[in-house]
């Protein structure tokens, strides 16, 4: 074991303070999560949109037959609801009473305080606590405390933390196990960089964490809670500094893409090759996403093309003005009025000789030029909209009023929904969404992953616990 590295008490027991990171759809599943607790640590089971079973333990596929988007929005929910039950039992099974067993919600989901409940309800005794991001949850404390189960907020920021603690958190303190820190700059999936922070100018964790802990500090939160460092973490003898250190207090640490590169890990092989073969700079830190937040994922045709797609890009006024002295006739939308510049005008006559031949509106007064067949496809996407976030740029749906945002749907993003369920169920990696850390380059160069190495997760554990 570690030098420094100590059990901690979490629920009713000791367990390592080791956590695997809730990775979206079907990526954190009961297999990889209930090994993970039986390892000793806290297995993460992600709640958003997870699989479900029917009698004889196949998948239950998530197939969409209501006509309109707020029932298909129903649809979803009750299709989470009974997925996250179903993972939560069998990862308590595999666990065998050792370890825990949390949840991950996306706040900004659809219907995440609906899911939330429903599967606290059914599982009682079986969650430990609830890990918790994307957006700020307010009533995460209130929901814990209702159930009785542990809440572990994943902050980007001493001030999000503060803010929450403020308005919320410091109503329900004793159900606080954890506050997570998850780096913007190096965690997978989701991050939460503000707008005043640089995406290209990653900041040291250090001091981040440490003002995090002031925070803590300051509205009375002991150091025996811990702060969870996510993103980044791979060797745990490169954070001897952080363990036992008076300054930080009590760490945990989260790990979210190793664990997709074990034998228990639901993705497909394809995918976990992918990830052994990453070189450094493959993970690309971008702003697709259909939430707004910027996300991490890895450099696949996926990426490739929705940044091909907003070069093909240029601003239009909707009469003279300025520079915009030139009316666009390039384009099936060249009945409309946009003016643009000299220059864009040229570069727009390019485009559709290119074959790029549909222009489509953004919602900032921009148009994206796209092949026919990509303007089907965007189309067909945004109709079949099912409602999986609180509010979607792609779709402009939102849970909110008429469940519309108002603002035009944004052709420059994707389908969330869509493109996660695909790469969980199937072996397309190249043209699908693939969540990954900034460190994930490392499998490559770990020996511990040499010939293709595939552990299984309490090999892995065993591995983390050495310190190298």
């Amino acid at each position: 074991m570690f030098k420094g590295l100590h059990p901690i008490r979490y629920g009713k027991r000791e367990v390592w303070p080791l956590i695997e990171g809730g990775k979206g759809i079907a990526a954190s599943d009961h297999m990889s999560a209930g090994a993970w607790a039986a390892a000793n640590g806290i297995g993460t089971i992600s709640a958003v949109n997870a699989d479900s079973y029917d009698e004889n333990g196949r998948i239950i596929p998530q197939i969409y037959h209501s006509k309109t988007r707020p029932e298909r929005h129903q649809e979803l929910v009750q299709y989470a609801i009974n997925g996250a039950i179903d993972q939560v039992k069998r990862a308590h099974d595999i666990a065998s009473g050792k370890g825990a067993i949390n949840i991950n919600i996306l706040w900004e989901m659809g219907g995440s305080q609906t899911i939330l409940k429903e599967v606290l309800e059914k599982t009682k005794g079986l969650v430990t606590g609830i890990t918790c991001g994307a957006g700020m949850p307010y009533k995460l404390s209130e929901i814990a405390a209702h159930y009785q189960v542990y809440y572990l907020p994943i902050v980007s920021s001493a001030r999000a933390f503060n803010a929450l603690w403020k308005r919320a958190y410091s109503k329900a303190p004793e159900f606080l196990a954890a506050v997570v820190y998850e780096d913007p700059w190096r965690a997978g999936g989701h991050n939460g960089l503000s707008n005043a922070e640089d995406p290209a100018s990653p900041q040291p964790p250090y001091e981040r964490v440490y003002a995090l802990r002031k925070v803590m500090r300051a509205v009375g939160i002991p150091d025996s809670i811990p702060i969870v460092m996510a993103g980044g973490v791979w060797h745990l003898e490169e954070w001897n500094d952080w363990i036992d250190n008076p300054e930080l207090g009590t760490i945990a640490f989260q790990f979210g893409t190793r664990p997709l590169v074990t034998q228990e890990s639901p993705i497909s092989l394809p995918w976990k090759k992918r990830l052994m073969q990453l070189d450094e700079g493959d993970v690309l830190l971008h702003r697709f996403s259909p939430t707004g937040f910027y996300s991490s994922a890895i450099k696949n045709r996926f990426l490739k093309n929705l940044e091909e797609r907003s070069e093909r890009q240029i601003a239009f006024s909707g009469k003279e003005a300025g520079d915009h002295q030139h009316l666009l006739d390039a384009g099936v939308n060249a009945r409309a009025s946009f003016w643009v510049t000299e220059g864009d005008l040229k570069r727009a006559r390019q485009w559709v000789e290119d074959g790029y031949v549909s222009a489509l509106r953004t919602p900032d007064n921009t148009l994206v030029f796209v092949t026919t067949e990509e303007m089907r496809m965007i189309r067909k996407d945004q109709a079949a909209c099912m409602g999986c976030l609180s509010q979607c740029n792609f779709s402009s749906w939102t849970e909110a009023d008429k469940n519309t945002t108002g603002r035009v749907p944004d052709p420059r993003s994707f389908c969330i929904q869509k493109t996660l369920q695909d790469i969980a169920h199937s072996d397309e990696i190249e043209n699908n969404l693939m969540f990954c850390g900034h460190s994930g380059y490392r499998f490559k160069t770990d020996p511990f992953y040499a010939n293709n190495f595939i552990p299984t997760v309490q090999q892995l554990v065993d591995r983390i616990l050495t310190g190298k």
